[in-house]
């Protein structure tokens, strides 16, 4: 077999055979192409990621396990993820979201945790054509059907529109899970002598090779790349799920890894390489669903539902007997060695012989070139925007019916967000927020992109990307724990793109660097292109604070009649990138908002102090739509009316529709109007307007609003 068609490199062949000091044969070629694919592997990205800080005084366990894990008190601790399943989605939409959700939920359940909850990052198409509709309500159905029946509820998430994403829609799914410090459950404490037991569903030859193809571009023809996309059944996943918990609490489980990408031979050889060990695994021992399966078949399956656990031989009974009362298959299937080698064993005859750190995390890194797209030259001014009055009452209703802006109940409501009784703020929040019963506080939940400004200016839109999301803790009162991504990218071949990667990730580095915020775990998604098109470049931040109660928590869409209406920060947003920009001029162009660390961090202690002191009913920082759409939004959630009233020198685009930096409106309460001046002075503060009984939303010298329509055109 040649080398091109396992998706490998000349240079990595050539290292193949210099590490083995032989040809491979058909099956070693086909395991370390999809062991050595950018999924896998990480060969283009690795040397980048180095960039990022995962030390913090609350981080547990960071990069490199299967979900990085931070203190949350009391001897208990938060792990979370979050994955891609792109490649997928776009060939199978409802499988191949489904199945992201279960394999999330796994790595989740991979390090001894009970996973607690699920957010979803969405990309789709702008326009509605019937394929990006189709792939729409595939991928939301895929999400909920597997969500609402394995019992995790999906508590909030981000969707975000661009033609960009078109044929290449992104699913980026994270979880959250809850687990003991004393009972945290590692891939690295393998000993020699111990049996590699697999608990779940039989084997199949669905999703084999999926690694593989998920780090190449989509063909034009995706329905050829079906049989490559995984089938998903989410009951068994909760069977999986009782059934590792009970091994767990019975003290049976020494090591564990989900099967996901690459199956049997990524679980074995990472948990092999990791500990310092070898393993062999029994081919013709796994339990299969199709007959005449290969080894390399069997080896490389990533049928769903089924966990590698490493046990000691006398505990084989009692944990297959719990496999049983779960209804799920137990299969002794290999046994940890001392000799370092990965070996796949096929009725006495040896098959596969690798050596299992190469095969578990020896591809070479990739060093692509590197080069400033030209692009960038062309787009870095803008033309000045004016705002005519009687254009003012329609470019504020487009912007508030944008799919960017608008109402995504149609999405969430097909989730069950109440499942496990923990949720707090669902769905449709800027913030979500979950109890952790075991010790009485609460998780604060946020994901965010700025994959315009990314396009932009890529530094300042990875500073961005992260920010979007931190702001909304800040401002809720949460201080932030730990920080997870998913880097979703077009081809790294080309360096142009490369140089964006590389420069987006440099900036999201930065600014969690500079924020005290360690990066715990995370996910690369490269060649997100489908023929004639390439996606945005779209670094997706997910966060995690922590509430101590309730009390500190300041909503947003919670305003008071009476309050009055604060804009904190710079006056002025941008419009580069803006959705006023992407309406009116259907294009980008101009430099988006400058990553300013010192702003940000005054912005941070002072939000932290507002909700701390309980001196306002209600917070919204200014996102997508500028000020106005905050404004709207406020009111809609509330169903409370507004006055606003700016200078004339302040009814321009930049302040009502501009977006990016440290803005927020506050809905102050007017004995403690004193207190909130105290904070905000000398950062940026202005009084624009009132919380009304009259279900209106007026704009004082520009134009006036019924709530009814309002609440409509968002809805609708």
């Amino acid at each position: 077999m040649n080398y091109k068609a396992v998706g490998l490199r000349e240079e990595e062949y050539q290292a193949i055979k210099e590490l083995l000091g032989r040809e491979p044969n058909e099956s070693e070629l086909r395991i370390l192409g999809v062991m050595w694919s950018e999924h896998c592997s990480y060969k283009s990205t690795r040397p980048l990621l180095k960039m990022f800080n995962s030390e913090g005084k609350y981080v547990i366990q960071g990069p490199g396990e299967n979900a990085g894990i931070v203190d949350i008190g009391d001897g208990w601790a938060a792990a979370f993820k979050v994955e891609s399943h792109n490649h997928p989605s776009a060939v199978e939409p409802y499988q191949g979201a489904a199945t992201g959700v279960g394999g999330i939920i796994r790595d989740i359940l991979a390090v001894g945790a009970w996973p607690t909850a699920c957010l979803d990052g969405l990309f789709f198409g702008k326009t509605p054509r019937n394929s990006t509709l189709s792939l729409m309500d595939g991928i939301v159905s895929g999400i909920g059907g597997y969500g609402n029946a394995v019992g995790v509820p999906t508590v909030g998430g981000k969707t975000f529109f661009d033609d960009s994403y078109e044929g290449n829609p992104l699913v980026n799914a994270m979880c959250v899970g809850i687990v003991s410090q004393e009972k945290i459950i590692t891939s690295k404490t393998a000993k020699a002598g111990q049996l590699a037991v697999l608990i779940g569903s039989r084997t199949g030859r669905d999703g084999i090779a999926g690694a593989a193809f998920a780090s190449a571009e989509l063909a034009e023809d995706t329905k050829s790349s079906k049989p490559q996309v995984q089938i998903g059944d989410p009951f068994v996943e909760k069977l999986l799920i009782e059934c590792c918990h009970e091994l767990l609490r019975e003290k049976l489980i020494a090591s564990m890894q989900d099967m996901g990408a690459a199956g049997i031979t990524s679980s074995a050889s990472e948990i092999a390489a990791k500990s310092g060990t070898g393993i062999y695994i029994y081919a013709d021992k796994v339990p299969t669903r199709d007959e005449n399966m290969t080894p390399w078949e069997i080896a490389l399956s990533e049928s769903q539902e089924r966990m590698l656990v490493i046990i000691e031989p006398e505990n084989y009974e009692r944990v297959e007997k719990c496999a049983q009362k779960w209804l799920l298959e137990c299969a002794p299937i290999g046994e940890v060695t001392d000799d370092g080698r990965f070996k796949i064993i096929n009725n006495g005859k040896t098959v596969v012989d690798l050596p299992a750190e190469m095969v578990g995390g020896g591809c070479p890194e990739i060093h692509w070139p590197s080069q400033k797209p030209a692009y960038l030259e062309s787009i870095e001014t803008e033309r000045a925007y004016t705002l005519p009055q009687d254009a003012f009452r329609d470019i504020c209703l487009s912007i508030i019916s944008d799919p960017n802006v608008k109402d995504k109940s149609w999405i969430y409501e097909q989730y069950d967000h109440t499942v496990q009784i923990n949720t707090v703020v669902g769905p449709g929040n800027p913030v979500s927020v979950i109890r952790v019963k075991e010790n009485n506080k609460f998780l604060a939940l946020t994901m965010d992109c700025a994959p315009w400004s990314c396009w932009l200016d890529p530094y300042n839109g990875g500073a961005e990307s992260f920010l979007k999301a931190a702001r909304p803790l800040w401002a809720c009162g949460a201080e932030i724990l730990g920080m997870t991504d998913c880097l979703n990218y077009p081809s790294p071949e080309s360096p142009e793109n490369y140089w964006i990667l590389t420069e987006t990730v440099r900036g999201l580095a930065q600014t969690a660097k500079d924020m005290d915020c360690p990066v715990v775990s995370g996910n690369v998604s490269l060649y997100n292109e489908s023929p004639g098109k390439k996606i945005l470049p779209s670094p997706l931040v997910g966060l995690v604070g922590l509430l101590e109660t309730m009390e500190e928590f300041l909503p947003s869409g919670e305003l008071e009649e009476g309050d009055v209406l604060f804009l904190v920060g710079p006056k002025k947003g941008f419009l580069a990138g803006s959705l006023f920009q992407r309406l009116l001029d259907k294009s980008i162009q101009g430099k988006p908002a400058q990553y300013t660390p010192t702003a940000e961090i005054s912005f941070k202690e002072r939000a932290l102090r507002t909700a701390k002191d309980k001196c306002c009913s209600s917070v919204r920082v200014i996102g997508s739509g500028g000020l106005v759409t905050a404004i709207a939004k406020e009111c809609v959630f509330a169903q409370k009316g507004a006055s606003i009233n700016l200078k004339s020198e302040h009814l321009v685009p930049e302040v009502l529709f501009g977006e990016g930096g440290p803005r927020a409106i506050y809905s102050v309460k007017p004995d403690k109007i004193a207190i909130f001046e105290h904070i905000w002075q000398d950062f940026g503060l202005l009084k624009i307007g009132t919380v009304q009984k009259e279900k209106t939303l007026e704009f004082l010298g520009l134009s006036s609003f019924s709530l009814l329509e309002i609440t409509s055109c968002w809805r609708r």
